[in-house]
């Protein structure tokens, strides 16, 4: 199929993205890369009159650090994060998941807000984010606000995000010396979604701990408990009935065999995050 008719508009400056959307009552839809957009427009899932191109906003385009956090524009692209293009997160936990991001020609369209903000359950930026404990940036003609993972993502391609705004950067914390993570997927085929997946993160230096499951169908899971044992005993505490118990907890109407599948994404992860 091809997209019914609208019309296209591409900016350089938020103000204008802004004010576009403020005035169209709902029927204008803002485009980064087009990689989730662009699918849905051709299949007639969505029928804006208006598509506002904001990847060429150059404030969006920029990655900076602030205050002990990296501000990420919402118009960077995956492929940009995995080449190093920027040096601030050059190293960071953001370049190793931006590399296993579908394929290359999805890379160098993709951009972070868009994937964030289609909210897809198997995305890869939704479920680091959340490891990393992200901070949103969503901004409106009338001013923004600041929304964390848990808040923003609702459920399934549903989020906190109004009419009116768009989300402007992603904060994620600084590399330190103490860092370690993890990030894990399983696909059927290389590039596809994942149908099981996996992102941990360990930071003693601001007491930070988590173990988050993605691909379950709605928002990504964090398991709190074995979250925290993981960060007091390292390794030894993932044991199979620890993962497992974990598992059941956030998923008890999978099947054994699609439990195993996440078993051993926890697994795998955490042998990556704690150099194992």
């Amino acid at each position: 199929m091809k997209a019914a008719k609208f019309d296209y508009v591409r900016v350089s400056e938020a103000k204008e993205a802004l004010s576009l959307l403020e005035d169209s009552d709902g029927s204008t839809k803002a485009m980064g890369g087009s990689q989730s957009l662009g699918p849905m427009l051709n299949l007639r899932l969505a029928r804006p009159q208006k598509v506002v191109d904001v990847s060429g906003i150059a404030d969006w385009r920029t990655v900076s650090k602030n205050g002990g956090r990296i501000r990420v524009g919402a118009a960077v692209t995956h492929a940009e994060i995995e080449d190093g293009v920027f040096a601030e997160l050059r190293g960071h936990m953001l370049q190793d998941v931006a590399g296993v991001i579908a394929y290359r020609a999805v890379r160098n369209r993709g951009t972070i807000a868009g994937s964030i903000a289609h909210a897809d359950p198997a995305a890869d930026w939704v479920l680091a984010t959340s490891a990393l404990g992200a901070e949103l940036e969503l901004t409106s003609a009338k001013g923004s606000r600041r929304s964390t993972m848990p808040e923003f993502m609702l459920g399934a391609y549903a989020v906190d995000l109004q009419p009116d705004e768009l989300i402007s950067a992603v904060y994620v914390p600084e590399k330190t010396e103490q860092t370690r993570w993890g990030y894990y997927k399983f696909c059927r085929k290389t590039g596809e979604f994942a149908e099981a997946s996996c992102a941990a993160y360990f930071d003693p230096s601001t007491r930070t701990a988590r173990i988050v499951v993605g691909a379950l169908g709605g928002a990504p899971q964090l398991l709190p408990d074995l979250s925290a044992k993981v960060a007091q005993e390292g390794l030894a505490a993932a044991t199979p009935e620890a993962i497992a118990e974990a598992v059941k907890d956030i998923a008890p109407e999978k099947t054994a065999g699609d439990r195993r599948l996440f078993m051993t994404v926890i697994e795998r992860c955490l042998r990556r995050a704690l150099g194992e």
